[in-house]
């Protein structure tokens, strides 16, 4: 545990100013602490003690102007399907699991019974910075999960439509829309395999000035069919382009392990050769690393 990494008390500090309470405190091998809100979310590999990060846990909050009012602690799993629900370590059980975070000034509604992640992926935070500077028009974000990166892309004007298999995280993006008072207006949730609808808006003749492309490792559409990013992503990646503006930035991203950001940029320069790409830096609460790899796209 001595190689573990604690968020500064002044970083923290500063996200607060900027209405942001959801965060990752602390890394080290085989484990990671993360706020959301009031609730800290402890993420370990089955070999890792929770005693000595509950103990550190509760050492750095001693030092800090925040503490969490209850803690679970989830299951670091190897493959898809294993159970990965967190667990409450501390805090009232009658307490609903979910819970409304900030970031930069936006809301996003978490569940802590939802599985591998609450609902707000912290380490693509600056990517969605990234997103609002764009101020782009029309966004496609697939595998859009719980819309976060829709929210984003709606708060500066742009339309959006969210692709997902899942009809239950589509609705907590809708939520997130409420949440934030965006109208649903121009805005359009689409549970449908991604690949599917792709060539559905190629033939529509669709465009669009910003692309979220971030993949599972593995997945399984409506029709049974199985996603592998290694084997797939060549596929859907040109199927991206399709709907491409000139101009357009796409997101590459992916949390498969093997794959780092110039993975991404050397399948991407098979099919799109005059592209440039710009990768943005880890946030700073990810001590220079981050779970996925990233890379943005510009046709």
């Amino acid at each position: 545990m001595s190689a573990a990494c604690w968020l500064d008390q002044n970083l923290a500090a500063a996200f607060e100013s900027e209405t942001t309470t959801a965060f990752r405190l602390a890394a080290g091998p085989g484990f990671w602490v993360e706020r959301y809100g009031s609730t800290a979310l402890i993420s370990r590999r089955p070999e890792i003690p929770t005693t000595q990060i509950l103990a550190e846990l509760h050492s750095w909050t001693a030092q800090s102007t925040w503490s969490p009012s209850r803690i679970f602690c989830r299951q670091l799993v190897r493959s898809p399907g294993e159970k990965d629900t967190p667990v409450l370590l501390e805090g009232d059980p009658s307490t609903p699991t979910r819970e409304i975070v900030m970031e930069n000034g936006l809301q996003f509604e978490v569940d802590f019974q939802s599985g591998y992640n609450p609902g707000l992926f912290c380490d693509q935070r600056a990517n969605r910075v990234y997103l609002r500077e764009l101020h782009p028009k029309r966004v496609l974000n697939t595998f859009a999960h719980t819309g976060a990166f829709s929210v984003t892309a709606a708060s500066v004007g742009a339309e959006t439509i969210s692709v997902d298999i899942s009809k239950s995280f589509l609705q907590r993006a809708r939520r997130n829309f409420e949440l934030n008072n965006l109208p649903l207006e121009n805005h359009r949730f689409v549970a449908e395999d991604v690949r599917t609808y792709l060539r559905r808006l190629a033939n529509r003749g669709e465009a669009f000035d910003a692309i979220i492309l971030d993949p599972p490792t593995f997945g399984r559409g409506g029709s049974g069919k199985t996603f592998r990013i290694e084997r797939d992503f060549p596929d859907l990646l040109a199927e991206t382009l399709n709907l491409a503006r000139p101009g357009a930035a796409i997101l590459l991203s992916t949390n498969f392990s093997e794959w780092h950001a110039d993975d991404l940029a050397t399948e991407a320069l098979r099919l799109a050769p005059a592209a440039s790409f710009q990768k943005k830096p880890a946030p700073p609460d990810f001590f220079g690393n981050t779970p996925s790899a990233t890379l943005w796209l510009h046709v």
